[in-house]
């Protein structure tokens, strides 16, 4: 096998307006290495794959790429009057063209005498194209690309249909495919999983843990990241820059709760210093020899040895006040607050009493429920493939009038749905008014939407139809966490979220108020789940 050329990338910068999108941020990748980069929507995840695949210069710095390099990003570089057989062609045209000059050497090394001159060209030459014929599996491309497609669910599109007719899951999903064919010696992902069921997701984490050469992907998918990567690199903002962790993204969550748990355990003893402190510098001096005239043994030497007094004790305040001027600022600052629910502070348990009874409820062609009782407390949830029904599910759950059956709620239930298109009322408000004016002043007050960790500080006071879709997303469950209502309705809560923040919301749903309906994809959500279980199956289409 052929050594294969690392990825480089040093002190790159990025800046987009008045905003360093990337500031310094370097990384270094050897073949066999698979590096997830992870951070909050706006930290640079995208960016920086664009820097390192080439699509964009970097304001400053540099960046090393290998020759053969492979970028999954928005579109396939097709017209739409492509066809699929063309985006396969292409994918293999390498592997077909090393075949090829093999082919072609081996027969002029057949004609050529072993000791001319030009053997020994011919010989070097061919030992080349054989390594780049090894590393690319050149010999089981055409069969590896029918598994390929198979394997990520396209096994049944003809190979003349035309681009432009299938959906966009359908080009994601081909586009990923073309990648996993051609085998380059770096392959740069951007959210990889967005369009893949259960078994593509696994099938493509087999593909990524078999390529040779350097993987660098951008995912918000827990279970890709722990089954693919031997490396993470947090690009939120830290002291010394993006951090990197090695292992899969279990061990990068254990390295985190034990930097939080150092992160609060200092932020707690400094804190226990300044009071010390501060009680030092403004106590010590009233409790010592203030207003107490010297006894008759004193009075020879009274002045002298109150001067001494005094200047011990001025001594002892003007150290303590210098401490506590550094350790004011120096001092680290208080770690987030992890997501959780704000129930009010009289909610109701409700215990094992029903909120929800659905009986014989259909909405032909999208949903059939025999029957279903949501208790006060209860913990469910709903998963299936695309078009089982599982947002209509919550949408009669929220009260829609839809299809047939009896839907039963208990009298003035207030229930909360975050549904996948969050729209708001008055959407030229911004982020901040919008959740003020849905939660109330006194509750936006207890719970600022800036505590919450869910919208950037730039975006609070940004109008709400200047938000992206999931910057929305965010501001609706913002608004359920300050505010819960007693069934709360999530129809893929974890979509749009950074990995942390997923986490802290399963912790919450875990000992959130109410009772909690969940629709989600999410793998390592719902092999978590510690709840009931609904799986929902496709309905065929009605024949009319």
């Amino acid at each position: 096998m052929s050594v294969q050329p690392p990825l480089i990338a040093h002190d790159l910068v990025r800046v987009r307006g008045e905003r360093r999108v990337l500031d310094g941020v370097s990384l270094t990748a050897a073949p066999g290495q698979r590096i997830g980069l992870i951070g909050e929507n706006g930290t640079g995840k995208t960016t920086l794959l664009r820097v390192l695949a080439g699509v964009d210069e970097p304001d400053s710095g540099t960046a090393a790429r290998p020759p053969r390099l492979g970028f999954l990003h928005q579109e396939l570089p097709h017209t739409p009057s492509a066809t699929v057989a063309a985006v396969l062609d292409d994918a293999l045209r390498e592997a077909h063209e090393d075949l090829a000059e093999l082919d072609r050497l081996g027969a002029a090394l057949a004609d050529t005498p072993e000791g001319s001159d030009r053997h020994g060209g011919l010989l070097t030459a061919y030992g080349e194209v054989l390594e780049r014929a090894q590393d690319r599996d050149a010999w089981d491309a055409d069969r590896r690309a029918l598994a390929v497609l198979d394997g990520l669910g396209l096994g049944g599109i003809g190979p003349d249909r035309r681009l432009g007719a299938l959906s966009g899951g359908q080009r994601g999903r081909l586009a990923l495919a073309a990648l996993l064919i051609r085998r380059p010696d770096a392959l740069l992902l951007d959210e990889p999983t967005n369009h893949l069921d259960d078994a593509a997701a696994v099938f493509c984490e087999d593909q990524l843990r078999a390529m040779p050469g350097v993987v660098v992907v951008s995912s918000h998918d827990r279970a890709f990241l722990d089954a693919v990567c031997t490396d993470l690199v947090d690009l939120d903002p830290a002291v010394e820059g993006p951090v990197r962790y090695g292992g899969g993204y279990s061990a990068y969550l254990t390295a985190k709760r034990a930097e939080a748990r150092r992160w609060r355990r200092r932020h707690e003893e400094e804190q226990a210093q300044l009071a010390d402190l501060r009680e030092a510098a403004a106590v010590t001096g009233h409790r010592v020899a203030h207003g107490r005239g010297p006894r008759d043994s004193e009075k020879m030497g009274y002045g002298h040895t109150a001067g001494r007094v005094q200047n011990q004790i001025s001594r002892r305040v003007r150290d303590a006040a210098r401490r506590l001027e550094q350790l004011e600022r120096d001092q680290v600052a208080a770690p987030p607050e992890p997501l959780r629910f704000h129930p009010p502070a009289l909610a109701a348990d409700g215990g094992d009493e029903p909120v929800v009874t659905m009986c014989q409820v259909e909405v032909p062609g999208r949903l059939r429920v025999e029957r279903l009782v949501l208790t006060a407390t209860d913990r469910l949830l709903v998963s299936g493939p695309n078009g089982a029904g599982k947002s209509t599910l919550l949408a009669l759950l929220a009260g829609r009038p839809l299809g047939t059956g009896t839907v039963w709620r208990r009298p003035g239930l207030r229930v909360g749905l975050l549904a996948q298109d969050t729209v708001f009322d008055s959407p030229q408000r911004t982020a901040r008014e919008i959740y003020t004016g849905t939660v109330g002043a006194e509750r936006a007050e207890t719970v600022p939407l800036s505590s919450l960790g869910l919208l950037a500080p730039r975006d609070l006071d940004r109008p709400v139809n200047a938000l992206s879709v999931g910057q929305r997303r965010r501001l609706g469950l913002a608004v359920l966490v300050a505010d819960p209502p007693e069934l709360l309705l999530l129809d893929e809560p974890t979509n749009h979220l950074s990995p942390r923040l997923c986490d802290e919301l399963e912790e919450a749903l875990g000992t959130g108020p109410g009772a909690i309906v969940v629709a989600s994809h999410d793998r390592r959500l719902r092999s978590r789940w510690p709840g009931r279980q609904l799986t929902l199956t496709a309905r065929p289409p009605i024949r009319r």
